[in-house]
């Protein structure tokens, strides 16, 4: 019966001096949470893709609560989350226009060639690695689709060997733009359809060698807009977004049928 009393008075003081241990390590080490970021955390989609440009969701919440990131800054929620987000952190969330993915290349297959049949690995990273040029334009897409499987939405695929995005899928992650190793694919204004679908930095005639529809830099669509909305620079043409009006003059005279106009009512690219 002793052995018994003993065991149990020691059992019951080592259980009191742990707990008594874990209350001080709690209250020494305790860390305060922000109701707002787990508020914020619920709001957000959960896809923990990284286009925001954190980790995940996790730490977009974690910033926005902070301050360090805006209210708006989940491409994949646009301004429904960021409305919610905005509420709970007593601020108004600017409505910015939705982005969308564009690839700048127009070379298919009827428009350049192919320099052999590629049939290594389907990555676009691992052929550039390799030095590895399916079609003669050193500028454009190699069509092996890591661009496609970056999508979560199933808003882009290869077509005739170039990539090409649906913008009534795409939600403006960015995934793909970073999936592409030659830097191809840019996030636009959703609005502006007046965009060069080419990324050939050679002088005119090296590019008509390899492409019928790349960019010569002739300068014929500078010449015509009155509104300083297209350059060329590096004997590419670039358009200015926050300049154009979507006249789509630059289109009409382009030669090479290089930029899209304004009046493009396809949803494709």
């Amino acid at each position: 019966m002793q052995v018994i009393i003993i065991t149990t008075l020691v059992i019951t003081v080592i259980g009191v001096i742990v707990g008594a241990g874990l209350v001080f390590t709690g209250k020494k080490f305790y860390v305060e949470v922000d109701e707002r970021e787990a508020a914020v955390r619920e709001c957000l989609p959960g896809n923990n893709c990284g286009a925001c440009g954190y980790a995940g969701c996790d730490a977009m919440a974690a910033a926005i609560a902070k301050g360090e990131a805006p209210v708006n800054g989940c491409p994949v929620g646009g301004q429904p989350v960021a409305d919610k987000v905005g509420e709970i952190m007593g601020t108004t969330a600017e409505a910015g226009e939705k982005r969308v993915a564009f690839v700048k290349c127009k070379g298919n297959c009827e428009v350049t060639k192919n320099q052999g049949n590629y049939i290594g690995v389907q990555d676009c990273r691992s052929a550039v690695l390799a030095g590895i040029n399916v079609a003669d334009c050193d500028y454009g897409c190699l069509g092996l689709g890591s661009c496609v499987r970056a999508c979560p939405h199933n808003a882009i695929h290869v077509v005739d060997g170039v990539a090409t995005v649906d913008r009534r899928l795409c939600i403006g992650c960015g995934l793909c733009a970073k999936a592409c190793p030659k830097g191809l694919i840019e996030l636009v204004p959703i609005s502006k359809k007046v965009r060069v679908q080419c990324s050939n930095k050679d002088k005119g005639p090296m590019v008509k060698k390899v492409c019928t529809a790349g960019c010569i830099g002739c300068m014929m669509c500078v010449k015509q807009c009155e509104h300083d909305a297209i350059k060329v620079e590096n004997n590419l043409a670039h358009v200015v977004y926050d300049n154009c009006v979507q006249c789509g003059k630059c289109a009409e005279k382009c030669p090479a049928k290089v930029i899209t106009g304004a009046g493009a009512k396809t949803e494709v690219q």
